[in-house]
Order: C-alpha cells, then structure tokens, then sequence
C-alpha cells in the first residue's frame, strides 16, 4: 500500500481539498525501491485509466527521474477540487491505492496557476 507523505506536512492534501477552487493541477512526486519500478507503473496506469474516466478530469502525465533514481512524478489537471475529491474519495480507488507496493511513497499536492506579468498567465 501507498505510504502519504505530504510536501507540506502543515498543510497536506487532506485540508487542501477541502478548498474549493478551480481549476487545481495535482502534483504527486512518487518514490519507491527500484525492484518495485514494474509493479508501480503498472498499479499507476490503472489508477490514471480510473481518473481518466471520472468527470472533471482533464489530463495527466508521468514523469521518471532522469538516471538510475526510481522516482516518479504525476501532474495531472483537473477543473476543481470538488472534482478531484469526489475522483480520490472514491471507493474504487481506494481500493486500488492499495495495491500499490509497499515501497511506494507518495507525497501529492495541490496547485494553481499563478500570472507573472511578461512571463506566465494564470
């Protein structure tokens, strides 16, 4: 099963999605033991075929860590926090979430846009 880590231990994903906004990019940096790389992609495309299907959903994408580090990071866009709760809360994925190998940490966060003016838009 997954272990939670949280980025930001006073303010982990349990109170972030409690704020209801939109629209939140999920930002999930994964670790896990190398050994467990196979059982991890493959628990992970489950997990995002279930997210592709829930509504609000918008896209995902897994990054690796360049080199011999087994880590892992998912972004992926949804259209708010109401969407993403309901899609997390989900039983089913709960469920699935413990499939995961026991090495697997994942350390998920909340975000948005921000504007800086000349450089990015919100």
């Amino acid at each position: 099963m997954t272990t939670f880590r949280p980025l930001d231990p006073a303010f982990p994903i349990e109170r972030q999605i409690g704020i209801d906004t939109s629209p939140v990019v999920l930002v999930n940096v994964f670790t896990l033991e190398k050994d467990d790389e196979q059982s991890f992609l493959e628990n992970w495309q489950h997990d995002a075929a279930f997210m592709k299907r829930r509504p609000g959903f918008i896209s995902t994408q897994l990054h690796r860590a360049i080199g011999a580090s087994p880590t892992y990071l998912n972004y992926a866009v949804w259209e708010s926090t109401a969407h993403f709760r309901a899609a997390f809360a989900h039983p089913e994925f709960r469920v699935k979430i413990a499939a995961y190998p026991l090495s697997a940490v994942a350390s998920p966060h909340l975000f948005q846009k921000v504007a800086v003016p000349g450089i990015c838009v919100a």
